[in-house]
């Protein structure tokens, strides 16, 4: 094997002793992360905000790392279409539609039993955000959407909290760590989410896994050298897999301007313009969220519904057929329409059958 070096690497230290058997031997023969290395890593909290693609590859990485606590946090459930990326489910897993967080956590206990692993099933918004994050040493970015992005760049910034962003869709990806007072934020990069429609997402342009893996993969890598106590790369990784195109471009300064890092107003973390209805990426499909979150009850609803269409249901979710749609109900109220990409449309057969 040809050897590797780079003048940006950082050694913390090296290992002489010997070879051990244990899980996270070779690990900690990796001199920058070493056995002090691989002891602050099992202590870690590291929060994995999405479990679709990048989520299940990086939380199951970070897992087989040995990274003490996961949350895991996501509002959707696995449905056939995420099998081809998504690599901590099974088709069993579809067949059932369980959440993804439940199903992840499942898989990942199975990994490494002495990760403690804690899933959540929700939509991350301004309200429930400081609740289901805490103060974790990282946040892993595995989200699908720009608000959901912004809002984690808000608490970032008033957390004082690193985060590795990342992105990919088609056969393209980008990843970054944003480091409050050091980097730019995100809003430094871009002043408002992009206009709906502007963007590509998997919806219209599809994405492979190898760029999942890829960008996965440079986060991950972020995580363990901040946790190991190195510094992360501070540039912007931007990749076509199918191509084989890589770059990795310096970041800019933080914009002196930036209402976010700059002037801490924090729009997002304080629910200006939040969206109670959100097009879900790679679906046909529309989250509703109810302006109260209160619990359904099932039981009722079963009995109201049972003349109207079929009506399925688990003990994480309600699914209902009905007029050609699919409504899966969780019992915080919060619902994903299947069927339609107009969130007007959506939030109508919502009210019709749900209510207001």
């Amino acid at each position: 094997m040809m050897p590797y070096s780079s003048s940006g690497s950082t050694q913390t230290e090296c290992y002489n002793g010997p070879v051990t058997q244990d899980r996270y031997s070779r690990q900690r023969l990796f001199a920058p992360i070493g056995p002090s290395g691989q002891d602050r890593i099992s202590r870690s909290h590291i929060a994995v905000v999405g479990c679709g693609a990048l989520g299940t590859v990086g939380a199951e990485m970070l897992a087989r790392a040995g990274v003490g606590r996961l949350s895991l946090i996501d509002r959707d459930f696995v449905e056939e279409s995420n099998l081809q990326r998504q690599s901590l489910f099974k088709e069993s897993d579809a067949e059932e539609q369980i959440p993804k967080a439940v199903a992840a956590q499942r898989e990942l206990k199975l990994v490494n039993k002495k990760v403690t692993v804690k899933a959540t099933v929700a939509d991350l918004t301004f309200e429930n955000i400081r609740e289901l994050l805490g103060l974790p040493d990282l946040i892993l970015d595995a989200t699908d959407n720009f608000e959901t992005r912004f809002l984690i760049n808000d608490f970032a910034v008033e957390q004082q909290r690193t985060w590795v962003y990342g992105g990919c869709v088609s056969s393209h990806g980008t990843a970054f760590v944003f480091r409050p007072g050091q980097t730019p934020c995100l809003q430094c990069l871009f002043s408002e989410p992009p206009q709906r429609g502007v963007v590509e997402t998997c919806d219209t342009a599809g994405v492979i896994a190898p760029i999942v893996h890829l960008v996965s993969a440079f986060q991950v890598a972020q995580c363990l050298r901040l946790l190991s106590g190195s510094e992360p790369c501070a540039e912007i990784l931007q990749a076509d897999i199918w191509s084989g195109q890589w770059r990795l471009s310096p970041a800019p300064a933080p914009v002196p301007s930036c209402r976010c890092c700059q002037q801490r107003e924090f729009r997002f973390l304080s629910g200006e313009g939040h969206d109670k209805l959100t097009k879900l990426c790679g679906r046909n499909s529309v989250q509703v969220r109810p302006a109260t979150i209160q619990t359904v009850d099932f039981a009722t609803l079963r009995r109201r519904l049972a003349e109207t269409g079929r009506v399925t249901e688990n003990q994480y979710l309600m699914r209902i057929d009905v007029e050609g749609y699919e409504i899966s109900l969780f019992p915080d109220g919060r619902s994903i329409v299947r069927g339609t990409d107009s969130p007007e449309r959506a939030r109508a057969v919502y009210a019709k059958y749900i209510g207001n």
